[in-house]
């Protein structure tokens, strides 16, 4: 039988060749995408006991099932007198539209809770996006929940950023909150190229040992892989790629590791077409075991639940629309 024509056959001496992250293994990659759905969905030995995929119908699924674990955090820390360190993505973000409806019918304030917007948008010197900016991720999360939730929303003082200056505070504050018994739960996508927040693959390369990588707690100024610019694009920019900064400031997973529930959510399917992006990223995560040039793989070795639309989770077959 000829061999397949496909990228793995064909990458050497390819464009392509210095484009996918260096330390990524194609092939175990590819291996993990094959898997069916009852291989991909059941637990490999490196996951945490209290880590679970949750798969859901469709998007509107997922944002519900994400809100309500948002919910139940925000309102059992205050139900607890506890302080409650979130570090939150732009992306996905349907779940705040649920979050604000939880807290709105329950009437709980949100003064005992610390955001931490995972990453924002800057140039390569590390400056932000302003935040009164559409696409950036201040703006988003102002729209999104802190506005809507009006006088029950986090203080305007516990809302942190990741602007060159905050950035750095992070893992000061959260390490406060904590000492006073507070929880951190991180609430995160999974990207592209794996990546969680803007901690890209290619970071491993600046960090060869996994402790080191491991302690990371932030970094201004990372150098977007171009699979990052293309998705964002997508799904931020109305395709505008031009608009798409080539750089952000993001945490690190000396912050994400340090998390003691994580709420995941993947929706990168569009049915309607048959299309997705998110599934060889989902197979990834999932199975390929954690390595630092695959940022989300280190995910399942966190307690919490990674919600999932059922298109995303296999089988993965190639098809012409």
């Amino acid at each position: 039988m000829p061999t397949p024509i496909t990228l793995l056959s064909t990458i050497k001496g390819s464009l392509l060749e210095r484009f996918y992250p260096a330390g990524w293994d194609l092939a175990r990659m590819d291996a993990c995408a094959a898997m069916a759905r009852d291989e991909l969905l059941a637990p490999a030995n490196f996951w945490h006991a209290g880590f679970a995929p949750v798969v859901v119908d469709d998007v509107a699924a997922m944002d519900e099932r994400m809100g309500d674990a948002i919910a139940d955090e925000i309102e059992a820390a205050r139900r607890n007198n506890l302080p409650l360190a979130l570090i939150l993505p732009v992306g996905p973000m349907g779940m705040y539209k649920r979050v604000v409806a939880r807290l709105t019918a329950s009437r709980t304030p949100c003064d005992h809770v610390t955001t931490f917007n995972m990453d924002e948008w800057s140039d390569a010197a590390g400056t932000s996006m302003p935040g009164n900016q559409p696409g950036g991720f201040e703006h988003a999360m102002t729209h999104a929940m802190f506005g809507p939730l009006g006088d029950l929303a986090v203080p305007p003082g516990q809302r942190n950023f990741a602007t060159r200056d905050n950035l750095p505070t992070y893992a000061g504050k959260i390490a406060g909150l904590k000492a006073r018994g507070g929880r951190l739960v991180t609430v995160y996508g999974v990207g592209r190229v794996c990546h969680i927040a803007f901690w890209e693959p290619h970071l491993a390369a600046e960090f060869p040992v996994l402790a080191d990588w491991k302690r990371q707690t932030h970094k201004v100024g990372v150098a977007l892989q171009p699979l990052t610019v293309e998705q964002n694009a997508i799904t931020s920019f109305a395709s505008r790629f031009t608009l798409v900064p080539c750089f952000a400031n993001t945490i690190g997973p000396g912050l994400f590791l340090q998390s003691d529930a994580c709420i995941g959510g993947a929706d990168g399917a569009y049915p309607a077409h048959g299309a997705q992006w998110q599934g060889m990223s989902i197979a990834a995560t999932l199975k390929y075991g954690p390595d630092p040039w695959v940022p989300s793989t280190f995910m399942p070795t966190l307690p919490g639940r990674l919600f999932v639309v059922k298109e995303l989770v296999g089988p993965l077959v190639p098809a012409a629309h």
